[in-house]
């Protein structure tokens, strides 16, 4: 078979495998396994692969037709500019978190060389992508899981330029901060796990194959950021500490009520590209 029409099988496939956008992780597909963008499609597409690259590309296509998420099957996956290695055991970056890196970086200008914490770092997506914002920030990951630890040490150790640093620790342990051993910080940002755990089993095939850890945010989806008020909250500066934390889209109202409760003001509730509540972020004075 032609470059072009492997493309066209895997779009079919993908399509009658119930894959909502096929067309596209068929051209992702083609691009990585066979070298193949879409100009390359359009000019060269009647050219042959050689076999180990069909035989490849084809099994990456029967797996993704299997709803194994397409950044496992890459390997690695872009955010905010960066590439990250992504695999089994680690949540997948989305393009929704960087609502909350912006909006802090944002609530962060002025401040020389912010200091802070990244709480259920997985990838380390946010961390750095906050650095790729402020170079001048420093940031300090923590990460429960070991097998996301593992693919936040490489991604942390791809960007040396970055001042971030991984720890590995429980988020809702009360004897985790004091391991930590930071004060007066300047900022708290976390993308923790907040789908309640009854509708853990109706999420999209695809996330039900991403680690349970990453999403289950007991039993009403708060149980995280609960966590992160009475036990993170006191290591932040007591004037013009921040934090910033990544939401469902029905948990602003819940989200901001529990920062007010614990002393932050100036919040805020963003909204994703879809118009749907993100983030919420808040600060000490």
């Amino acid at each position: 078979m032609t470059c072009r029409e492997l493309y066209l099988a895997a779009r079919k496939l993908l399509a009658d495998s119930g894959i909502d956008d096929a067309g596209t992780d068929s051209l992702l597909l083609a691009e990585f396994f066979l070298e193949k963008d879409r100009t390359a499609l359009t000019l060269h597409g009647e050219e042959a692969p050689s076999p180990e690259q069909e035989k490849t590309f084809w099994n990456a296509v029967k797996e993704r037709a299997a709803h194994r998420p397409l950044q496992y099957i890459l390997g690695k996956w872009e955010f905010m500019g960066l590439s990250l290695q992504v695999g089994e055991g680690v949540l997948v970056p989305r393009e929704d978190t960087a609502v909350p890196v912006e909006a802090l970086a944002k609530r962060l200008t002025g401040v020389v060389d912010p200091v802070g914490l990244d709480l259920c770092a997985g990838t380390g997506a946010a961390a750095l992508g906050l650095c790729s914002l402020l170079p001048g920030a420093s940031v300090t990951c923590l990460e429960y899981s070991r097998q996301a630890f593992s693919f936040l040490e490489r991604n942390l150790a791809a960007y040396p330029e970055y001042q971030v640093q991984a720890f590995f620790g429980d988020v809702l342990s009360p004897k985790t901060p004091s391991k930590i051993n930071q004060k007066n910080l300047d900022f708290i940002f976390s993308n923790p796990p907040y789908i309640p755990t009854s509708q853990l089993s109706s999420l999209q095939p695809e996330v039900q194959k991403e680690p349970a850890m990453a999403l289950d945010g007991g039993e009403d989806g708060l149980l995280f950021y609960r966590a992160i008020c009475s036990l993170w909250l006191p290591l932040l500066k007591r004037s013009g500490g921040v934090l910033a934390v990544e939401i469902g889209e029905e948990q602003g109202e819940a989200v901001s009520d529990l920062f007010a409760q614990h002393g932050l003001k100036e919040i805020e509730v963003k909204k994703d590209w879809a118009n749907l509540d993100r983030c919420v972020i808040g600060t000490l004075q």
